[in-house]
């Protein structure tokens, strides 16, 4: 990414009841925490201010708000127009377990009018969270109970307001936040333009884009009989195996967990072949293609060719007109020269061939 452009700031409201849980999945998706050890945090005092980078340009401006009822109302009165003015998103979180839903679901409407008086373009999304308290055979009543209820109370973002259950112990935390990010991200469509180019080009069955920091989907494309993959929240696992392995390697090599990364991953089987690798400086590349060799190997020349119309796109402006067109004619004619300069280092000095490479 050109880091020397403007960025792009996003402000993101984190709010509910303290205890909730907002601080510690912030720390988990943010400051690479694991579950088990959300548990030294403290309770927020008043608001706690993040700049958080993400792919390149963005930058998250999350105000995490204590919960707390004197700091509600602190918000609500004194600094209504200081905490609710330019808001791009608010997240909300209730704690499925609170003993005091209705309370809550009450405090819950005194933000949002505040949010419609301030930043009435803003979007909501709402997370249910600590469902893994709940029974599993429960869950999905409860959730529907508690989702129509809240959004009764939700005034005038009533039709639009997005709700997930989530929890700290499973990828349900994942599924929300990938959501929050592909709706903060302005060209999310240009770069899946982009991205069904490549698939179509080397044949890929699935090809899921990765914020190399925090490992949260930025989108995907799906191809084929992919469509019909059964695992639906196979995204958000990968999301979690990467964190994972982000962690060991943090813990073996001393390396803050925040800047641990992998070369590459890949797995090979009779059925399909996979593989992870960097596709910008801020993004990670998985691909899912057929069991073979030669497309294997084609599609990791074609996506090390085209890195560099992916770092063109910058978060905070639109993609220049014909870029898609570029994007081809670039990466064959960088390959050409490639091969070229191969055969010549070797002597060979012959015209090459083009197994499974991009056409202009």
């Amino acid at each position: 990414m050109n880091t020397g452009k403007r960025q792009k700031q996003r402000k993101v409201l984190l709010m509910g009841k303290s205890g909730a849980g907002k601080s510690s999945m912030r720390s988990i998706v943010f400051s690479n925490y694991v579950a088990k050890d959300v548990r030294r945090l403290g309770a927020t005092i008043d608001v706690e201010h993040s700049n958080i980078k993400f792919m390149g340009n963005l930058m998250l401006n999350l105000w995490d708000c204590g919960g707390q009822d004197g700091f509600v109302e602190n918000y609500l009165t004194h600094q209504r127009a200081h905490v609710f003015g330019s808001v791009a998103v608010l997240i909300f979180v209730f704690d499925i377990e609170s003993r005091e839903f209705q309370a809550d679901v009450i405090s819950y409407s005194n933000i949002i009018r505040a949010l419609e008086e301030c930043s009435p373009t803003a979007k909501v999304f709402v997370l249910i969270h600590k469902m893994d308290l709940v029974q599993a055979r429960l869950r999905v009543q409860l959730f529907e109970e508690r989702t129509e209820y809240i959004r009764t109370a939700s005034e005038g973002f009533r039709d639009s307001v997005e709700f997930f259950p989530t929890s700290i112990w499973d990828q349900s935390l994942y599924k929300a936040w990938t959501q929050i990010i592909y709706f903060l991200i302005p060209n999310a469509r240009s770069i899946e333009g982009l991205l069904q180019q490549l698939a179509e080009v080397i044949d890929a069955r699935e090809l899921i884009l990765y914020e190399r920091t925090t490992c949260l989907m930025v989108t995907h494309v799906t191809r084929g009989l992919e469509t019909n993959n059964p695992f639906t929240d196979r995204f958000e696992r990968i999301s979690s195996i990467l964190k994972t392995h982000k962690q060991s390697m943090a813990k073996h090599t001393g390396i803050p967990a925040g800047s641990a990364n992998f070369a590459e991953m890949q797995i090979k089987t009779g059925r399909f072949m996979f593989f992870i690798t960097r596709l910008t400086e801020n993004t990670n590349l998985a691909a899912s293609i057929p069991p073979s060799e030669q497309v294997f190997n084609a599609a990791r020349v074609n996506i090390l060719l085209v890195r560099p119309k992916f770092a063109e796109l910058d978060i905070a402006s639109k993609p220049r007109p014909g870029i898609q067109q570029a994007f081809a004619h670039s990466a064959e004619s960088e390959r050409w020269e490639t091969k070229e300069q191969e055969d010549s280092s070797k002597g060979k000095g012959k015209e090459p061939a083009h197994p499974g490479g991009f056409d202009g």
